[in-house]
């Protein structure tokens, strides 16, 4: 399968250059700066330096591509358009090129449904997560949105928080719900769930919330 990752030297997306690998993926690397990837990577990629928010210098990373995968993130607290930015650039380059699957990266905090329990629904999600990272899940739900719009056969994966304590293979999902209980999630889970989820055409215009 021949797949593309967006945001890949950072944690989730560095899983999901390995672990594409490891199945035997042709994997394609946007970054900006190719010096950033691991050396024991770069020599087992195509790697394309480009500006990601420039549809133009894009288009050849998602040219014949059977799916292309974000797992762009910002590291600052205040405003920022990275994800609607991004988004907005890879769904105009696929258009372009005539590629179809999408699949995203937000956050399980962006939403509190009936899929949580009753302090994370009233209390944790609305009166603390959302209230700490509001900038950055404003500029989540503006890339969900254009998402949702698109004609991209899309799916959006919503880990709860990230960690570094590599794959378990254990990981729950729910899909257009979140995960009851689901209060961490391993970036290895995620690219792990991302990946499985390629070919997985039932969540194609879902949510899928993932929790280890």
């Amino acid at each position: 399968m021949k797949i593309t990752v967006f945001g890949a030297t950072g944690g989730t997306g560095l899983e999901l250059l390995r672990q594409g690998l490891d199945r035997g993926h042709d994997v394609t690397a946007v970054v900006r700066n190719a010096g950033r990837l691991p050396a024991d990577l770069r020599d087992r990629l195509d790697v394309i330096e480009a500006d990601i928010m420039n549809p133009a210098t894009i288009a050849p990373a998602v040219k014949g591509r059977d799916a292309v995968l974000s797992a762009m993130g910002s590291r600052e607290r205040g405003p920022t358009t990275v994800q609607a930015g991004s988004i907005t650039a890879i769904l105009a380059a696929m258009r372009q090129e005539g590629a179809r699957r999408l699949l995203m990266v937000s956050a399980a905090g962006l939403e509190a449904d009936a899929g949580d329990g009753l302090f994370a629904r009233y209390v944790l999600k609305p009166l603390i997560i959302q209230r700490v990272f509001r900038h950055s899940y404003a500029d989540l739900a503006r890339a969900e949105g254009l998402l949702r719009a698109s004609d991209a056969d899309w799916t959006i994966v919503r880990p709860a928080r990230l960690t570094d304590d590599g794959l378990t293979g254990s990981y729950r999902t729910a899909r257009d719900l979140s995960v009851r209980g689901g209060f961490r999630t391993t970036r290895a889970d995620v690219a792990h769930c991302m990946l499985e989820l390629i070919g997985d055409r039932t969540s194609v215009g879902h949510v899928v919330s993932v929790a280890t």
